[in-house]
């Protein structure tokens, strides 16, 4: 498959979307499980691997996985694209992944997951700002019910001030903008190559720009088959295919509403901790699971009823 395919199934995606399918939606909610269920593998890995290893053998296996995809659905590497998978995977992948692993030497998981859900503001703007998607004051709101949602979740506790912690939550803020600005990028992309592709590529350039940090620390690392384990399926699974199945729903969506799952990853992460590590829930998790969904339903402009009520007003 050619990117001359590329750019004709790029053709048919439709920027700007005003509302949001319900399988989209679906969708967008069952990416937040997969991401949520990240927050408690790296619990398990971080302390025993170290950040630069587990970020390397994380994006490593998902390279792997999406290479075997790609062989499998006959695409080929976008190799001529290679400087913009670059730009887009550092922004996207490499760069903010490193800067809340260092972070959270610092910052709470707490305070972390609040500042990760400011993803959505800087792309908001960085969307309008390159004209693939439109600054409305129903996003806005959105974004407001959603800080709060996730800040309820996650239920924030004291922490000292220091230039340490204030650096960690600098680190965190550039990590989310980094995410922000990437989103835009991707959907551009789209309009040259496959799903399948940019997920592909910017995996292997972000694998090459976190090897010689993971061959620094590799002395170090601590290989148990727990570690293992939660590296494998967190590269399979929460980084290759969840990467490649945001990508897809990218393609119909708007920037702004493909990163609404920033503000669902807390309640899952939380509600993954509860079932498998057995950590208690948050008080607040209830209402601020409520809150977290109607931002998402403000910002992608998704309406369950909307197919209903259209043929309510439908003439006979």
């Amino acid at each position: 498959m050619q990117d001359t395919h590329a750019t004709g199934h790029a053709s048919t995606i439709q920027h700007n979307r005003p509302t949001v399918k319900t399988k989209h939606f679906a969708q967008l909610v069952a990416l937040s499980a997969l991401w949520g269920a990240s927050f408690m593998l790296i619990r398990i890995a971080s302390p025993l691997l170290g950040p630069n290893v587990l970020a390397a053998l994380r994006i490593g296996m998902a390279t792997l996985t999406l290479a075997v995809l790609m062989r499998a659905m006959r695409h080929t590497w976008p190799m001529g694209h290679w400087r913009e998978l670059a730009l887009i995977g550092l922004l996207s992948v490499a760069l903010p992944f490193l800067l809340f692993a260092w972070a959270a030497l610092q910052l709470p998981a707490g305070y972390s997951a609040l500042l990760n859900s400011t993803a959505v503001v800087f792309g908001m703007f960085a969307s309008a700002w390159l004209k693939e998607d439109t600054l409305t004051l129903r996003k806005v709101i959105g974004c407001v019910f959603g800080f709060t949602g996730v800040a309820l979740i996650v239920g924030l506790g004291p922490v000292e001030p220091s230039t340490k912690v204030f650096l960690a939550a600098l680190g965190c803020v550039a990590a989310s903008a980094c995410y922000g600005v990437s989103t835009p990028l991707m959907k551009r992309a789209l309009s040259r190559m496959e799903p399948l592709q940019i997920a592909a590529g910017l995996h292997a350039m972000s694998l090459l720009m976190l090897i010689p940090g993971a061959a620094w620390s590799w002395p170090a690392a601590q290989f148990t088959p727990v570690a293992l384990l939660a590296v494998a399926i967190m590269g399979v699974v929460t980084s290759g295919i969840a990467y490649w199945m945001h990508i897809r729903i990218l393609a119909h969506v708007s920037p702004v509403a493909a990163m609404s799952p920033t503000f669902m990853i807390p309640v899952f992460g939380v509600a993954w901790g509860h079932v498998f590590l057995g950590e208690q829930l948050s008080t607040g998790i209830f209402a601020g699971g409520a809150l977290v969904l109607l931002a998402s339903a403000l910002i992608t402009g998704f309406n369950p009823w909307q197919k209903w009520l259209d043929v309510v007003d439908a003439k006979p």
